[in-house]
């Protein structure tokens, strides 16, 4: 719109503010709730070679509490993977929403190869593996680990097609750590451990617009902190 003013009056520039580019996807990459524990002697239940733990009673909580701050958004579709820490806490959510989750496999987490079941434990024990991992940050100096590359390529193909499927929408998708750090440190070209590390149940905010991927935010927790009583401004 061209700027007006009354005559003799100096134009005045408002500063712009964000909107959506026509034909773009709007991405709420939501962590999973807090998994169960895991314990010496009781290996987690694994899927395609990777742990599957259920959801700690906190990180159900944590779902309640997505499922609040998400449910007046005006969202089309909801992903998860196929390890079921991402189906329960999207759950709250889908039924708030009457939506059914569609499982897209490639936002799974890295895999950990030899230490899938054990990961948790070798990193509080500071196993000098775990600190050259976070060093070089790299997943796959872990004996057996997914290789970066590929690691990389088939998280970002997940991504361009579900942007590709939802031009002008606004979708939830629920995943792993790894997994949305690797998404956003794809996007700002950061380095790769830079985005590791978000909160269980929260939000970042990723607008895909092509091969324009623009970071909105980052580890928003707002909805799991005690005061919180009423929903902000709409994320989108």
């Amino acid at each position: 719109m061209t700027p007006m003013a009354e005559a003799g009056e100096p134009t005045e520039y408002r500063q712009i503010q964000f909107r959506r580019p026509p034909g773009a996807a709007e991405v709420l990459l939501v962590r999973h709730g807090e998994s169960a524990p895991s314990r010496s002697g009781e290996p987690f239940p694994m899927v395609e070679g990777q742990g599957d733990p259920e959801l700690h009673a906190d990180g159900h909580e944590q779902a309640r509490r997505l499922a609040d701050r998400l449910a007046a958004e005006d969202i089309a579709a909801i992903y998860v993977t196929p390890l079921r820490r991402t189906a329960e806490t999207a759950a709250p959510l889908a039924e708030r929403l009457g939506l059914r989750p569609a499982v897209e496999p490639d936002l799974r987490e890295v895999y950990l190869g030899e230490w899938e079941g054990e990961f948790r434990r070798h990193v509080v024990e500071g196993h000098p593996i775990a600190l050259r991992m976070s060093a070089e940050q790299r997943w796959d100096v872990i004996p057996g680990a997914e290789p970066a590359d590929a690691f990389a390529a088939r998280v970002r193909g997940a991504i361009e097609r579900i942007a590709a499927r939802h031009a002008d929408e606004c979708v939830v998708v629920v995943s792993h750590g790894g997994t949305i750090g690797q998404i956003l440190a794809a996007a700002t070209s950061a380095r790769p451990f830079a985005f590791t590390g978000a909160d269980n149940g929260s939000i970042s905010h990723l607008v895909v617009d092509g091969d324009r991927w623009i970071v909105r935010r980052y580890n928003d927790t707002a909805h799991l902190h005690p005061g919180f009583t009423t929903r902000p401004e709409p994320l989108t």
